[in-house]
C-alpha cells in the first residue's frame, strides 16, 4: 500500500523533540546537550531518540516516512511547516531545515534497510 507524502507524520516522528512530549528529565537533557546543527550530533539524537520508534514501524509505514522526505526535498519544501509552533528542546535554533531533514531521512533508509534485514531472517 502507498500513501500519499504528508509532511504531519513527519511532525510526528519528531515529537519525541518536541516540549509537549512526556517528561523525561534523561532524555530533555540529552536532547538539549546536542548541536542540532551539526550532523554528528543529530545522527547520535536520531540513533538514540528516532531509531528505536521507526524500528517498531511496519515496513509501508518506515515507506511513507522515507517517501515524504524524499517527496518534499525534491520539490524543494522548506520544512517550516514541520517546525512551525513546534517548541523543542534543542538548545540552538534549526539553521538549515532541509539538511536536517536529509539527515535524518538519511538515517531513516539506514534503519529501514536494518529493519527490512532483520524482517527477513
Amino acid at each position: 500500500m502507498k500513501f500519499k507524502p504528508c509532511l504531519s507524520i513527519t511532525q510526528g516522528l519528531l515529537f519525541t523533540y518536541c516540549i509537549e512530549n512526556s517528561y523525561n528529565p534523561e532524555r530533555e537533557e540529552l536532547i538539549s546537550s546536542k548541536n542540532v546543527n551539526l550532523e554528528k550530533d543529530l545522527k547520535e539524537l536520531f540513533e538514540k531518540l528516532t531509531k528505536p520508534e521507526f524500528m517498531k514501524y511496519k515496513h509501508d509505514e518506515r515507506q511513507w516516512h522515507i517517501d515524504t522526505l524524499q517527496h518534499f526535498l525534491a520539490v524543494g519544501d522548506s520544512f517550516d511547516s514541520v517546525f512551525y509552533l513546534f517548541d523543542t528542546y534543542f538548545e540552538d535554533e534549526i539553521l538549515d531545515k532541509r539538511k536536517f531533514m536529509n539527515t535524518l531521512l538519511s538515517c531513516l533508509l539506514s534503519y529501514d534497510a536494518e529493519a527490512t534485514a532483520n524482517e527477513s531472517t
